[in-house]
C-alpha cells in the first residue's frame, strides 16, 4: 500500500506543472488570448469604419470622381486615415498595458526602465519623430489630401516624387505615379510640395511654327480651336473659361512657340492639354499650315572658274 502511494505521489509530482499549465491556460492564458483576439477585431473594426467613412465622403464629393473632388473632401478623407491609424495605435497599446498585467508583470515596476529606454530610442527614432511631426502639420495645413496630384521634393534633391496621393498618414505618405508605380516617402523628409489640384489647374500647351509662318494666320486658327473646344461639351465640363491664345512665348533660330492657356478643373489640365494638341494638330492640317520648320534651302552651287589660256593657245 505504501508502494501505491508513493507510485501516486511521484504520478502527482511529475503531472504538477502540467497541471498548474493548464489551469494557467484556462485561467489568466484564456484572457490574454481574448484580449489579443479583441484587439484584433476591434483594429479590424476600426479599419472597416474608417474605410466605410472615407467611401461615403468620396461618394458624396464629385459623384464618385475620386480626380475632382472640394478641399474640405479631401481634408476630411486625410483626417479620417490619421484618426484610424491612431486609435489602432491606441488599441495595440492599451492591449499590450493588460497582457503584462495579466502575466503578472508590475507595469508601475517599469516606468524607470521604460524611461531610460524611452530615451535610448528617443536618439534612435528622432526621424520616425520627426515624420510623425511633420506628417501632423501636413494635415493641420492642409497642404494637401487625397486624390491631389503633386511633386514632392525630398531632402537630399534629386528627382521629386511625383503622382496622385493615395494615403496620408502622421508617418508616410503614398503616391501612385504615372506608371502605377507606389511611392512611399516619409513625411520628415519633405521640404517642398507643389500641390496641381489645388482650387484649379492650368493646361498649357505650346506650339511651334515655323518662323516663316504668318502669326496673325496662326492666332486665328488657334482661337478657332479654343472656341470649338470651349462649345465640346465633353470638354466644357472640365475647363472653367474658354482657352485663350497668349501669343508668341519665345523664339528660337528656325521656329516661335505661341502658348495656348486653358483653367481647369484640379486634376484635370493633363487631359485638357492632351484634346487641345490633338485639336491643334488637325486645325492646322485643314488650314495647310505646318507645325515643324520647313528643310533649309540648298545652297546655290558656286560658278565654275574660267579656264585660263595656255602657253600654245597663245602662241597660236
Amino acid at each position: 500500500m505504501d508502494d501505491g502511494d508513493e507510485e501516486i505521489g511521484r504520478t502527482a509530482a511529475a503531472m504538477a506543472p502540467l497541471t498548474a499549465l493548464l489551469d494557467w491556460l484556462a485561467g489568466r492564458g484564456l484572457e490574454i488570448v481574448l484580449i489579443i483576439l479583441g484587439s484584433v477585431l476591434v483594429a479590424r473594426f476600426i479599419t472597416w469604419v474608417g474605410r466605410r467613412i472615407t467611401d461615403r465622403i468620396d461618394a458624396r464629393s464629385t459623384g464618385g470622381d475620386v480626380l475632382v473632388r472640394s478641399e474640405a473632401a479631401k481634408h476630411r478623407h486625410s483626417l479620417t486615415q490619421v484618426i484610424t491609424w491612431a486609435l489602432i495605435v491606441l488599441v495595440y497599446a492599451v492591449s499590450v498595458f493588460y497582457v503584462l498585467d495579466r502575466l503578472g508583470v508590475p507595469v508601475t515596476g517599469l516606468v524607470a526602465p521604460a524611461t531610460v529606454l524611452g530615451v535610448g530610442l528617443g536618439f534612435g527614432a528622432q526621424r520616425i519623430v520627426g515624420d510623425v511631426l511633420a506628417g501632423f502639420f501636413l494635415i493641420a495645413e492642409r497642404q494637401y489630401g487625397f486624390g491631389d496630384v503633386v511633386s514632392i521634393a525630398v531632402v537630399g534633391g534629386g528627382d521629386p516624387a511625383d503622382g496622385t496621393v493615395e494615403d496620408v498618414t502622421l508617418r508616410v505618405t503614398r503616391l501612385r505615379s504615372a506608371d502605377g508605380e507606389v511611392v512611399t516617402v516619409p513625411n520628415g523628409q519633405i521640404v517642398k510640395v507643389v500641390n496641381l489640384s489645388r482650387d484649379w489647374a492650368r493646361a498649357v500647351v505650346d506650339v511651334p511654327v515655323p518662323t516663316t509662318a504668318d502669326v496673325n494666320r496662326v492666332n486665328e486658327v488657334l482661337r478657332e480651336v479654343n472656341r470649338q473646344a470651349f462649345a465640346d461639351d465633353d470638354l466644357r465640363r472640365l475647363l472653367l473659361d474658354e482657352p485663350s491664345v497668349m501669343g508668341v512665348e519665345s523664339i528660337d533660330l528656325d521656329q516661335v512657340n505661341v502658348r495656348v492657356v486653358a483653367r481647369t478643373l484640379p486634376g484635370r489640365q493633363f487631359e485638357v492639354g492632351r484634346d487641345l494638341r490633338a485639336r491643334i494638330v488637325f486645325a492646322f492640317a485643314r488650314a495647310g499650315l505646318n507645325l515643324t520648320p520647313g528643310p533649309e534651302p540648298a545652297p546655290a552651287p558656286a560658278p565654275a572658274p574660267a579656264p585660263t589660256p595656255t602657253r600654245q593657245g597663245a602662241q597660236k
